[in-house]
């Protein structure tokens, strides 16, 4: 070859030009996050993102190489300390877990062998990682072995999974083949109005509209009611319409109220609908030696969505749907192209008998995220996971006694799993007014750093919400939360009064 051709196909590389030096940058960071996550207390929980760091991630693309160790001291000064400060011990926002040590770790180790986890039992062996994270979810959950799994993005995805299959299963005709302009009634599913919006987002994603999902009122345990239930049901077939699925909650994000779910199997199973159960929040209230009777009919779903970047505290994002019948569930999703197809030979990257994995999604392209929940259970143990989610719910309890001995404070809403709900009424301000005071205290909370709460409306009203996801979490964390709302409130409350 001649030279200046040699020179015109001149090859570059990704990997570094020297090792060593990568080597000890690495170890710097592990040991940087190490203690970072070891300090966790001696910071704010949270801070707000100051002007001059938003202006920071303005800047233009670089075109040329910058230094490693440069690029990681910026990670350091402008992206680490402006995070949500979710593993924080009194981080109790929304619904968010706080990660672990060990899935961190799982996280580069994964990142390393930069698998693409949608194949086979003989393409990788994260195939059997995945395979064997499904069958100790489907253990510690009651499902049978038959079933089938998959591990997801999150609950979004699952659910949207899982109502895909109860769709293409109750539609009476091949779906995928002539889609839903061939439908001949309006498709129904049912769901309490305490349910979360990917419920909501997965039926319009699905072709189906808003109008699809009837939303049910629920009672005073914010479980779904269901003698209004049935009769919602009995009045679409009236109508003309085809019922075909009953989305149950294990455990709601604004309450962490939790369906019965063995009611709901029972109307399933007479009006023969799908039964599907959004378990984000609740469903690893099965671990928990004094609350897994609560969730007690999780196991009849015909679908059951779950999350492992919550309740069972590994880092984001991974979450999972079960499904009692493997074959409707495969029959979904299966679609093999010419350059993927697989089976016709037990041998090679594409042989073995087994479907692939991604014929159970909609993604052909996965990451391992399997090997995080992997290593994390086999440190810690099924029964440790259990004791841990029992003392959050014991926490959860003990805020509410908290809250009940303090005259300025009230429960807002039964505390059935994890979630507390409460207001601040230490004023003699109409209830729009502390709608207001109530909504302040949780930014201020915020902004001072020192606990994160969320807040929610319930009954038309503004309330406080801790949602209590964290394996970090101490006693005295809450009360330090009560002395800390309480003190916000009366000082706003002061300042109101005064203008």
């Amino acid at each position: 070859m001649k030279t200046e051709t040699k020179d015109a196909l001149r090859e570059e590389t990704l990997d570094p030009d020297d090792w060593e030096s990568v080597r000890t940058l690495g170890h710097r960071m592990i040991d940087d996050v190490l203690d970072y996550m070891k300090t966790v207390r001696e910071r704010p929980v949270w801070q707000p993102i100051p002007e001059q760091i938003r202006a920071h991630f303005k800047k233009p693309l670089p075109h040329d190489p910058q230094d490693p160790e440069q690029v990681y001291e910026e990670f350091v000064q402008k992206v680490l300390p402006y995070n949500m400060g979710n593993i924080h011990p009194r981080f109790w926002a929304w619904a968010m877990g706080t990660g672990n040590v060990m899935g961190a770790f799982a996280k580069l180790l994964a990142a390393s062998m930069n698998t693409n986890s949608g194949g086979n039992e003989n393409s990788d062996s994260s195939f059997h990682v995945e395979k064997q994270v499904i069958d100790w979810i489907k253990d510690m959950l009651g499902f049978p072995a038959s079933a089938s799994g998959l591990l997801t993005s999150g609950c979004s995805a699952a659910n949207l999974i899982g109502l895909t299959v109860a769709r293409n299963t109750k539609a009476g005709y091949d779906l995928r083949k002539k889609g839903l302009q061939a439908v001949s009634r309006k498709m129904m599913l049912y769901a309490s109005q305490e349910i979360h919006s990917s419920i909501q987002k997965a039926v319009e994603i699905l072709g189906l509209g808003s109008d699809a999902l009837h939303l049910v009122p629920v009672n005073d345990y914010f479980q779904i009611n269901i003698t209004k239930l049935k009769n919602a049901i009995r009045k679409d077939r009236e109508n003309g319409c085809l019922p075909f699925c009953v989305v149950g909650a294990a455990g709601t994000i604004n309450t962490g109220g939790i369906d019965d779910l063995n009611a709901l199997a029972d109307v399933c199973q007479s009006e023969n609908l799908w039964f599907h159960v959004d378990g984000a929040c609740g469903a690893w209230a099965a671990l928990a030696p004094h609350a897994k009777s609560k969730v007690v009919g999780m196991e009849r779903a015909d679908s059951l969505a779950l999350d492992l970047h919550k309740w069972m505290y590994m880092p984001f994002e991974i979450g999972c749907i079960l499904a009692q019948n493997e074959e409707y569930h495969r029959k979904a999703f299966t679609l093999t192209s010419d350059y993927l197809v697989h089976g016709q030979d037990k041998r090679g990257i594409t042989g073995g008998s087994s479907p692939w994995l991604s014929d159970y999604g909609f993604q052909l392209t996965r990451g391992f995220r399997a090997l995080k929940a992997w290593m994390s259970i086999k440190e810690h143990g099924s029964r440790k996971y259990g004791r841990l989610i029992q003392q959050n719910i014991n926490q959860a309890h003990y805020l509410s006694e908290l809250i009940k001995s303090q005259p300025e404070l009230q429960l807002s809403a039964p505390v059935t799993l994890n979630v507390v709900c409460f207001r601040y009424v230490g004023s003699s301000m109409d209830d729009a007014s502390l709608d207001e005071l109530n909504k302040q205290i949780v930014i201020e909370l915020q902004e001072q750093g020192n606990v994160v709460i969320s807040g929610t409306t319930i009954k038309g009203r503004y309330v406080l919400r801790a949602g209590i996801m964290n394996h970090r979490s101490r006693i005295d964390d809450f009360d330090f939360l009560i002395r800390e709302v309480t003190r916000v409130g009366k000082d706003l409350a002061s300042s109101a009064r005064k203008t």
